[in-house]
């Protein structure tokens, strides 16, 4: 139960590179799918969980690999948010920049495009802030967490 079969070590390094991988694979998934998730989406992630669970404990179940495998990974996030605060570029880099949508009233289609947002999708982020038209926006900008937000004229 507590004894490992490999080097602690080998355990950080295995959870250092899972996370990084999973990390990129995300972001290059861009910003639109870590809005609120969709059914579909919330699967992903716990097949994605799984998927990369053996490649992180090599096959140990012990609850130290689970301990060690755990830290590691809250720690990596930990100094990952740390940096992205203290330097804008990695935070460019990790989080993304938000990016407009609509400006007074004319709308991107290659921001929409880019991002893979319907124009329902849109429109339903538009009702919800009292907006029956394009004309009625100011600004809608697509966040860094994958929401949309909507300043009204």
């Amino acid at each position: 139960m507590w004894s490992l079969s490999t080097p602690y070590w080998e355990f950080i390094i295995r959870a250092a590179i899972v996370y990084v991988f999973v990390m990129v694979v995300l972001r290059l998934a861009g910003k639109r799918q870590m809005g609120e998730l969709a059914p579909f989406d919330f699967v992903l992630l716990l097949l994605l969980s799984n998927g990369v669970q053996n490649a992180m404990n090599g096959g140990d179940n012990t609850i130290t690999v689970g301990l060690i495998i755990t830290v590691t990974l809250v720690g990596l996030n930990s100094m990952i948010a740390w940096l992205a605060f203290k330097n804008k570029e990695i935070e460019k880099v990790v989080e993304g920049r938000p990016e407009i949508l609509v400006h007074n009233g004319y709308l991107y289609s290659d921001v929409l495009k880019r991002n893979q947002i319907t124009h329902h999708e849109l429109n339903d982020a538009l009702r919800q802030n009292d907006c029956t038209s394009l004309d009625d926006v100011r600004l809608a900008v697509l966040e860094t967490n994958g929401q949309i937000s909507v300043i009204k004229k």
